[in-house]
């Protein structure tokens, strides 16, 4: 087992501070380790892995999204909307930490134009503010769900107290700030559409900030159903992210 070089395991620095010849203050403050392990414990909790960790607004990168070509809906090039949905991000996170009770986001566009990327960089900000943030993958979550109808579900095994489908619905309606990353094309059943439609609806209710990114653009009802979609659009601003080319494939290719 690796001992801290800083505190050798006990947690604790011990430091002097010289106020005199007589007066000097001995105090003990926690180490980097300390405040290393709770920054990764708050992390987790809010959902947000190693990558997406690794997203800034820095690291957004306006040169994947084409100059010449137009969004049909807005008339404006690729770029000049990936540049609206960019502030609209920044915005949010400065509008959030004055009042967290503000309406959301909505970020469309197809798959590997940069919405979950934009999520997450907006997750870290708040974070960074000392804000709370749940930053939910649907599919996954919704198989966690699943997995609490299972007598033999992987906290079990590791000995911990089970979750609950309402440990994980009330942790859900609750958070200040929630993001459910790709609400895509899958297979919603009534049963899906449910627990999606009351995890929403709670939250337009008690007016929780909410960013949810989907690759579904204008068939985003035939999905949702019209309650859960009526419901998004009351409660967040729309904005679209085009691009000819899958951002994470090409920024990947930039690395080689």
């Amino acid at each position: 087992m690796i001992t801290c070089k800083h505190c050798a395991g006990s947690g604790l620095i011990i430091k002097t501070d010289f106020l005199g010849s007589r007066n000097n203050l001995v105090r003990a403050v926690p180490c980097v380790c300390v405040q290393n392990k709770l920054k990764q414990a708050i992390y987790a909790k809010a959902g947000l892995t190693y990558l997406l960790r690794q997203c800034t607004f820095d690291h957004f990168d306006l040169k994947y999204y084409a100059t010449n070509k137009l969004d049909e809906v807005k008339g404006i090039s690729y770029a000049k909307t990936a540049q609206l949905t960019y502030q609209a991000a920044k915005e949010f996170v400065v509008n959030f930490s004055k009042n967290p009770y503000i309406t959301g986001l909505l970020l469309t566009g197809p798959v590997g134009s940069g919405k979950t990327f934009l999520a997450a960089c907006i997750a870290n900000s708040v974070l960074q503010q000392g804000g709370r943030v749940l930053f939910v993958v649907v599919p996954d979550w919704l198989d966690q769900i699943r997995s609490t109808y299972n007598p033999q579900n992987t906290n079990q095994v590791r000995r911990e107290a089970p979750l609950t489908e309402q440990d994980l619905m009330a942790e859900a309606r609750e958070v200040p700030l929630l993001i459910l990353d790709d609400l895509g094309a899958h297979n919603y059943t009534d049963w899906t559409k449910n627990k999606l439609y009351s995890i929403i609806n709670y939250r337009l209710n008690h007016q929780l900030a909410t960013i949810v990114t989907t690759n579904l653009m204008d068939e985003i009802t035939d999905h949702l159903g019209e309650r859960t979609t009526s419901r998004l659009y009351q409660m967040c601003k729309l904005y679209r992210l085009l691009v000819d080319v899958d951002v994470r494939y090409a920024s990947k290719l930039k690395k080689i």
